[in-house]
């Protein structure tokens, strides 16, 4: 009688998670419409809103120029998903890193998933450090302040440390669980937030609805930027909803999850995000910090301010909310390191991707200058989503050939480069002339990050023999067959 087989090791399970991180996911491994609306809804109702809504009363923005602002911009940003990065991702399948190694060759991939992988693990940080304001506060933990660079006391390294090693454990069981855990808690997330934004409107002087919108001019969103902060127009809030997660749609890092997307209209559902979290999650989290300033407390820790509209389950609410964003974020960063360590396992990159992303988290500065280095991740890794959307949809319309690195067997791809270096160096040039902020800079920066690939691309292949360049389309996806399930 054979012996019974030995438990398989948690080391061997962890290795037994697929991500198909070099290949194309396959027909059974793609996921329904609920997935995808969980996993948005999730992502974007997070904790950093808590911190990204009361910047907005910090910085003088109006009223008006609020409301307008989110909505035109969040629609610009749930269109730039479903029409930019939805289509590429359910035709290739692939991640954006191994999409992009085919186009810009394995060395300029190195560069640019270094870069990639930290400014994400900074995202993730600072995501870390909101469900950490929250998880200390019953232990009257001293809060980081607007000005605050360094770690605050040592409850709060310990607090930091523990809520990053929790959400890198959720990280490293993969995409499937990180959308379960996203679907479970949205719902609930978007309510506390709601019920606490109107909880406090009373103590700001709202006594029946019609009060609300002169509140709102007077007391809330006043005009009139905090000293020592920027003053904010429309312009600014509307690029900032549409470009706060650039890198995500036009930069197409989200080819990564929408690659398990049944249809490319998947990339809709990136709306509920959008306005559940960055138009709701923002006016309500305003609100509790104009109380907060008029109990003369001003630093934008969450905890605290989740806490005056709905005492301990909004600091549960941000705890969660932290943890359903950093999670996909930490898996993204994995996944881009991949390339970088291809001897290692997804689940180990992932984990040392947590633990650099815990220690980020240690210092305030990333979450008190959020605005900022959203708008500058986003800038940086753009140029490169513009290539891929260039390679895949143009190049063959003007006779080239797309993914001309994997065909002629290129370990670098000068036109990629010369497309992302070129384009900030360009972007760089536009703000030290004209003074244009980051904010506004993505736009631009895109059409020249196309221009210059495809301008380099023709010179490139002028001289080259090549076979007649495909074009991309619904039914015969470029180096992936037909599938019959995408829309």
């Amino acid at each position: 009688m054979a012996a019974p087989s030995a438990r398989p090791s948690l080391s061997e399970r962890l290795d037994a998670i697929n991500e198909y991180d070099r290949e194309p996911v396959p027909e059974h491994a793609l996921q329904g419409p609920s997935n995808f609306a969980g996993l948005y809804a999730g992502e974007h109702v997070a904790g950093t809103e808590f911190v990204i809504g009361p910047l907005f009363v910090a910085h003088g923005v109006a009223a008006v120029d609020l409301v307008v602002g989110l909505l035109v911009g969040n629609l610009l940003a749930t269109l730039s998903w479903g029409f930019m990065t939805g289509p590429i991702a359910t035709r290739t399948r692939l991640n954006l890193y191994w999409q992009l190694r085919k186009i810009a060759g394995p060395w300029l991939l190195i560069g640019y998933n270094l870069v990639n992988a930290a400014m994400f693990c900074f995202l993730a940080g600072s995501m870390i450090a909101v469900s950490a304001t929250a998880v200390g506060l019953p232990f009257d933990m001293p809060m980081p302040g607007l000005a605050d660079v360094y770690p605050t006391s040592l409850s709060w390294v310990v607090v930091v440390l523990l809520v990053g090693a929790v959400v890198t454990v959720l990280a490293v069981l993969g995409f499937e669980k990180i959308a379960a855990f996203s679907k479970v808690a949205a719902p609930w997330m978007f309510l506390v937030f709601v019920a606490c934004g109107l909880a406090v409107l009373p103590q700001l002087g709202v006594e029946r609805p019609s009060d609300f919108w002169r509140v709102a001019n007077d007391v809330i969103w006043t005009g009139v930027p905090l000293e020592g902060q920027s003053k904010f127009t429309v312009w600014h809030v509307l690029f900032f909803a549409w470009f706060a997660n650039m890198a995500m749609h036009i930069g197409m890092a989200d080819m990564t999850v929408l690659r398990y997307a049944r249809k490319w209209t998947y990339g809709f559902f990136s709306g509920l995000g959008m306005y559940l979290g960055h138009f709701v999650a923002w006016i309500a989290a305003s609100i509790l910090y104009a109380l907060a300033l008029q109990q003369g407390e001003t630093s934008p820790a969450p905890g605290p301010i989740a806490f005056l509209g709905a005492g301990y389950a909004g600091v549960v609410a941000v705890v969660i909310a932290g943890w359903t964003t950093a999670n996909p974020t930490i898996y993204r960063a994995g996944l881009a390191l991949q390339t970088v360590t291809p001897g290692w396992k997804r689940w180990k990159v992932t984990a040392a991707v947590g633990a650099v992303t815990t220690v980020v988290a240690l210092f305030p500065a990333v979450v008190m200058n959020l605005l900022g280095l959203v708008a500058l991740y986003g800038l940086i890794l753009m140029p490169m989503g513009a290539v891929i959307f260039a390679d895949f949809w143009l190049v063959p319309r003007l006779g080239l050939r797309p993914l001309y690195a994997e065909w002629r067997d290129l370990v670098f791809s000068w036109p990629t480069a010369l497309a992302w270096l070129g384009t900030l160096a360009a972007c760089w040039g536009i703000n030290a002339v004209f003074g244009l902020d980051l904010f506004f800079l993505g736009l631009p920066g895109w059409f020249i990050a196309v221009g210059l690939y495809l301008g380099a691309a023709f010179l490139q292949q002028r001289g080259a023999v090549a076979e007649p360049a495909p074009v991309a389309d619904a039914e015969t996806p470029l180096g992936v067959p037909a599938n019959p399930t995408v829309a």
